[in-house]
């Protein structure tokens, strides 16, 4: 699993079967400082994500492995919204929203 920032969002009309309908976010890989790592990602994102917010990936074989990827040909997934980071004892993210699930 990653942590990752959304940065914005993909759309296209032609997508390989079982993605239709699905959101696309791009997001950037960020460290335990959360600097950004690796930028430009795209994630599948069946929980309601948006620009700036922070958010758990599972990549590779085991974005496959939720419910709503299972047996797609998906290699990240957004898993979880990130209400806080604490790293060291220090916030590293706090989310400005109140926690709340976002589908």
């Amino acid at each position: 699993m990653r942590i990752a920032r959304v940065v914005g969002a993909a759309t296209g009309t032609a997508k390989a079967e079982g993605l239709a309908g699905r959101k696309l976010l791009v997001v950037d890989i960020v460290d335990a400082a959360g600097k950004v790592v690796q930028s430009g990602e795209i994630a599948v994102d069946d929980l309601g994500a948006g620009v700036d917010d922070w958010v758990v990936l599972a990549t590779g074989s085991a974005a496959r492995q939720t419910g709503s990827t299972r047996g797609l040909p998906v290699d990240a997934a957004v898993i979880a919204i990130l209400d806080e980071v604490v790293v060291g004892g220090k916030s590293i993210h706090r989310s400005t929203d109140k926690p709340k699930r976002r589908r």
